[in-house]
């Protein structure tokens, strides 16, 4: 008797696989868009090693809404648009905006401000450390190491029972809030509002050709809404777990930023005369781990705030509000470092952002049982 063969048709096996793996495709292919769009904007216009960086573009936000004198620092990106725009337009296609809120937004405007304050002292943002190491500047391994130290004492704080609080439901303007900022801002630009400035010099007048920038940002906030990619959270997740898929987001983004670098002669390896860097690793490595720890204590890095803002969390546009606040203050009070290194101002304000989140991480711990009342 001929033995009976049992075949599964091939586009069944592929269909199971790709639900089995669709959030890692998600993640990794956000890592991808972010990494390579990054180096290509760059490319095409945007500062060296900063063709996306969330803090970067606040501080542009902020000088453009005359929140700070600095005349260098001063353009509304067309990626932070698209950043919000496509975000809250994947959230509401897939039935995903939610307007909720009310866990603690004041900690919350407060950690968004540290958050900058970190970014600034580091000279970026977590997304534009992974740009510069992938464009060969070795001086952001420091702060990686700071990032990764930083998420790991922040899940220490959630394992001892970090809690701000739960959001409950609210009206849907709460959610609606910064979507409908960001189209007004759009529209601004797109009528050259006078109330609007605009940097004819320095890293503001580097820019990208408006609309290639906001297509990039449209698809990779539609991306990242998705798979709900936040490099903190990647990190954190995979410290806690040692599950290589959950990081590959965060490894697809600094491969696909070497590749792209590579492609395009943007690599350049080595530490001296790294553009946005300096050599003070020391406080590279603080202002990434005030990065860190801040980032899993509120929820997500700078980038996975705006567009959990952009899918309805009034919290989140809550930190997103002290973000730009955050940046203002960076410019206004000189807490940005420079090539030359971190600034006095700029390192009393990190000991000082540090020591509050530690404050805050242990005052603010409750019993599972009262988490769950």
């Amino acid at each position: 008797m001929e033995a009976q063969v049992l075949t599964v048709p091939s586009e069944e096996i592929r269909e199971s696989w790709l639900l089995r793996h669709q959030d890692v495709l998600l993640i990794t292919a956000t890592g991808l868009a972010i990494g390579g769009l990054g180096v290509w904007l760059a490319f095409l216009g945007n500062p060296r090693n900063a063709g996306i960086c969330i803090s970067c573009y606040l501080e542009n936000l902020a000088g453009a809404l005359g929140l700070h004198g600095n005349a260098r620092m001063q353009y509304v990106r067309p990626e932070l648009i698209g950043f919000i725009l496509g975000a809250m337009a994947t959230a509401f296609l897939g039935r995903e905006f939610r307007s909720e809120g009310g866990s603690s937004p004041v900690l919350r405007f407060l950690g968004g401000a540290v958050l900058i304050i970190g970014c600034g002292v580091f000279m970026g943002c977590p997304i534009r450390m992974a740009l510069r190491l992938g464009a060969g500047d070795f001086t952001a391994a420091s702060g990686l190491v700071g990032l990764m130290g930083g998420v790991w004492l922040g899940f220490e704080f959630l394992k001892r029972g970090f809690y701000l609080g739960e959001a409950a439901p609210m009206p849907l303007l709460n959610g609606l809030i910064l979507p409908l900022v960001a189209v007004a801002a759009l529209i601004a630009v797109l009528l050259k509002s006078p109330l609007l400035q605009s940097s004819s010099s320095g890293p503001g007048a580097e820019r990208a050709p408006f609309a290639i920038a906001l297509g990039a940002g449209l698809l990779i906030g539609a991306l990242a809404q998705r798979s709900r990619f936040c490099i903190t959270g990647n990190i954190g997740n995979f410290l806690a777990a040692r599950d290589f898929k959950i990081a590959s987001g965060v490894v697809a983004m600094f491969g696909s930023a070497l590749v792209v670098s590579l492609m395009l002669g943007a690599f350049h390896p080595g530490v001296d005369a790294q553009p946005g860097s300096h050599l003070a690793y020391g406080w590279s490595f603080l202002g990434m781990a005030l990065v860190g720890v801040t980032s899993v204590m509120i929820g997500g890095c700078p980038f996975r705030q705006v567009v959990l803002a952009s899918q309805g969390s009034a919290d989140a546009a809550a930190a997103v509000i002290g973000m730009l606040g955050g940046a203002a203050l960076v410019q206004t009070w000189g807490l940005a470092s420079t090539n030359i290194g971190p600034t006095p101002a700029g390192k009393i304000a990190t000991l000082v952002s540090f020591a509050f989140i530690l404050i805050a991480g242990l005052a603010l711990r409750v019993r599972e049982s009262e988490q769950q009342a």
